[in-house]
């Protein structure tokens, strides 16, 4: 071991006591107030190249990061291929996978003018970073965050990737001195171990970081079509369960018409006990973008069989021109692969001024 375990135990209790780390740590994550208005700072985020995005991610966070590269200066959104391989992945899949998610993202509106868009492999800097913030972070900390738990429990074990990969996402942020991240709730803990290593790092070594910032995205929760209780899944096993951004009308208007609802014909908007036409009419609201009471409004006099054909125009208007241009942009690889380079280089030169400083810091250069 590099430190004994009650010298680590030393420092950690010197650092609570002060940066009052217990009155800052949860606030810094969710407050609104920042140092950085909107207009101003870093946004980073990062996406698994898991399959071809559906309908829950572009309504949980790429509509969100189109918005946001409108909204600040520099925008870098990672396709984070590293974080993928904690579970077992088919070589040439993983390859299909990151273009595949390449083509979704620009299909979707991110633009390369705007936002940094690279694959995370390919920038070395991440995983030498993580090493680094690794060695400041206690196996206790990562335990008790709550994704660990819950994967480990599924698998009945876990990688010591799967354990210590909030540390690469810790890394990721910090790489470029992001200083706002949109997340999921779910996602908060993740942000703020981030935080946690960005003020041990600035105590022990001196200031290099700056605490990033939660951008809160959507509350709309899109749910399985075949199983309300659950969120849409691109892993759900039941294939009538999902849409695919890039499902084509036929496949969209049969998912829906099949999703499950209740014996209540009225169309009525209440998650608790009408939890599939809530599900119905939050697609509804969110591709036809008008409100939830709009949605219902439109959906008087209709049952929840014509309902679900309101419904279906809705996602196919708003997903077609999406899909065409996934396809045209699958339709050329080398273009995709040029663009993903692109980003690369561009990614690279951020990062490696950031841990050059870090190597310095901390005595390796």
């Amino acid at each position: 071991m590099a430190l004994p375990c009650r010298n680590n135990l030393k420092f950690l209790f010197r650092f609570l006591l002060k940066s009052n780390y217990w009155e800052r740590s949860f606030c810094a994550a969710v407050s609104p107030e920042n140092k950085n208005p909107p207009g101003s700072g870093r946004v980073f985020s990062g996406i698994q190249p898991t399959g071809v995005p559906h309908l829950g991610n572009y309504l949980g966070a790429l509509e969100n990061w189109v918005s946001l590269q409108n909204q600040y200066p520099s925008v870098l959104y990672s396709i984070v291929d590293l974080h993928s391989i904690t579970q077992p992945q088919d070589p040439a899949q993983l390859r299909n996978n990151i273009l595949n998610m390449a083509a979704s993202l620009l299909a979707c509106g991110i633009n390369p003018e705007k936002a940094i868009l690279f694959q995370q492999s390919q920038v070395s800097e991440h995983s030498e970073l993580s090493w680094i913030l690794g060695c400041l972070t206690s196996m206790p900390r990562l335990r008790h965050l709550p994704q660990w738990k819950m994967k480990s429990k599924q698998k009945n074990e876990g990688s010591v990737g799967l354990y210590t990969y909030p540390v690469l996402q810790a890394a990721d942020i910090l790489l470029y001195k992001s200083t706002h991240v949109p997340v999921g709730e779910d996602q908060v803990q993740h942000l703020e171990l981030a935080q946690d290593l960005a003020r041990i790092f600035n105590y022990r070594y001196g200031d290099v970081f700056p605490e990033a910032h939660a951008l809160l995205g959507s509350t709309r929760k899109v749910k399985s079509l075949r199983d309300p209780s659950a969120k849409m899944s691109k892993s759900d096993t039941q294939t009538m369960a999902t849409i695919s951004i890039t499902d084509s009308p036929d496949d969209i208007a049969l998912k829906i018409r099949r999703a499950v609802t209740d014996f209540t014909s009225e169309v009525t908007f209440d998650p608790e006990t009408r939890p599939g036409v809530s599900n119905l009419v939050t697609i509804h609201a969110a591709m036809a973008t008008i409100s939830v009471e709009e949605a219902v409004l439109q959906a008087k006099g209709l049952d929840t069989g014509a309902y679900k054909a309101l419904v279906s125009e809705a996602v196919i208007q708003r997903l077609t021109p999406i899909r065409e241009e996934f396809q045209r942009l699958r339709a050329d690889r080398a273009h995709l692969q040029n663009l993903l380079e692109l980003g690369n280089r561009r990614a690279r030169e951020l990062a490696a001024p950031v841990l050059a400083e870090v190597r310095h810091k901390v005595g390796l250069s």
